[in-house]
């Protein structure tokens, strides 16, 4: 008996929408607001565009909706289409406890399959609070990063309980999906090293594609490994090499790991949330021509990335900026604001900011890494050719747990990220439809509420 295995697939099959209360049910829906809002203000980024025609080329008698689109495709195809735009503008939303992640990297998984199914909102919203009760309890108890894996290696088994939860999988079913959805599915953590490519967005998408299909081939009579997780070279043997025990999940006495999320205020990597807040905030205070010097002082997190990775202090991807402190307090000392507008090809390769860069050190306080991940702290202190110096300081950016943000500005947030995209009707009849999730007895409305229509 692999324990692991059957603590998984037993919490999965036995998950209900009655065991949630109100304040998850809530969660869940400003979450789903976030993600789509993500998804859909990603629709014309090349890697998008590739997937989408990639996934348009297949055809299937489960047919599942490309967001964005009237288009259809296999479920496993539809999951990764559709999450390599909710991944791409890293906007959506972050988990750290100590390990980490995008769980709403997962729903696509869900989304994929209820659509086809005719599943209704609440299971939807089951399936949710599933993937990212998985995903977290691992990540609360292994840091993927620290080991050289990429965060797919736990968004795959979140995605695939919630994928089976879609397809209303029997016990022993979930076993084999999960069996079949890690063996062949540890992702290394080269895709976020260096130069970042188009991949670093397309990686837990990756995972979701074969979540979908490990559920599809357990649905269907195909078995796994009887011990993925504890056994002779299993995952806790081969890549993390201890034994692994999880804590309790999300239900009576236990709260749900989705309350303690954290909102992306700016479309940028986790880390850089509090650095880029402070940098705008200091914006009005602060002539650039005359800074002569910028500290940056952080937990270890924000220091391990630029001080192991030269292209953060010069940038030559989209990919390499949303993850460059450097970069990213640069342009929002210069222009008040980090949007996705920031990260256009002239923007990222714009010489003006190189000298503003190179005055910048960033150095690592101890105080602030024995505290995280409870508190974000970040410190910015700007001095001026004449030795006046402004300073400002956070321990928890826009959008953490500790300072979310309110449902009128994830609201916003959607609005903003599709704007352009979607008409002001369209925004509203589909936030109509998000807010009433639970009402919804199939996703068919949702889907029709999000096409993004050709431009006159």
């Amino acid at each position: 008996m692999d324990h692991t295995l059957d603590v998984l697939s037993t919490y999965a099959c036995d998950l209900t929408y009655e065991m949630l209360p109100a304040e998850v049910v809530h969660q869940v829906k400003r979450t789903l607001i976030d993600t789509l809002g993500c998804a859909i203000g990603a629709f014309d980024a090349e890697p998008a565009r590739i997937a989408r025609h990639l996934a348009s080329s297949v055809t299937s008698h489960m047919p599942a909706r490309l967001l964005g689109t009237r288009q259809a495709s296999a479920p496993d195809m539809a999951g990764f289409a559709n999450g390599v735009m909710v991944r791409y503008l890293d906007c959506n939303d972050s988990y750290f406890s100590p390990g980490g992640g995008h769980p709403s990297d997962m729903i696509p998984a869900a989304l994929a399959l209820a659509e086809p199914l005719g599943r209704d909102g609440r299971e939807v919203i089951t399936a949710i609070v599933l993937a990212y009760e998985v995903f977290s309890r691992l990540s609360d108890q292994v840091v993927a990063g620290d080991l050289g894996w990429d965060q797919g290696m736990f968004s795959v088994l979140g995605a695939v309980c919630a994928a089976g939860k879609m397809l209303q999988l029997t016990p022993a079913q979930m076993r084999h999906a999960i069996a079949l959805a890690i063996v062949p599915n540890v992702p290394l953590g080269a895709t976020r090293v260096g130069e970042l490519p188009m991949w670093k967005g397309c990686a837990t998408a990756s995972a979701t594609r074969a979540a979908i299909f490990a559920a599809q081939l357990a649905h269907q009579g195909m078995t796994g490994p009887e011990a993925p997780f504890e056994g002779r070279r299993g995952l806790w043997e081969q890549a993390v090499r201890r034994p692994v025990t999880l804590g309790a999940f999300g239900g009576p006495g236990t709260p749900f790991n989705i309350m303690a999320t954290t909102f992306k205020f700016y479309p940028s990597q986790i880390h850089t949330q509090g650095p880029i807040g402070l940098a705008v905030a200091l914006h009005p205070q602060v002539v650039v021509a005359d800074i002569a010097s910028i500290e940056i002082r952080g937990y270890h997190a924000v220091v391990s990335s630029p001080a192991t990775e030269p292209a953060k202090w010069n940038p030559a991807t989209r990919e390499t900026a949303d993850h460059s402190i450097p970069y990213l307090v640069a342009v929002a000392l210069q222009d008040g604001a980090v949007t996705p507008a920031s990260f256009t090809e002239a923007r990222v390769h714009d010489p003006a900011l190189r000298p503003l860069i190179a005055k910048m050190r960033i150095v690592e306080d101890p105080a602030f890494t024995e505290r995280f991940p409870q508190e974000y702290n970040c410190r910015i202190c700007v001095t001026s050719t004449t030795g006046h110096q402004v300073v400002a300081h956070t321990a928890y950016p826009k959008g953490h747990r500790h300072h979310p943000l309110s449902d009128a500005e994830v609201e916003d947030k959607f609005r903003r990220l599709t704007a352009g995209r979607l008409t002001a009707r369209q925004c509203e009849t589909a936030l109509e439809s998000l807010w009433g999730l639970e009402r919804l007895l199939s996703m068919h409305t949702l889907y029709d509420r999000l096409v993004v229509e050709p431009q006159a």
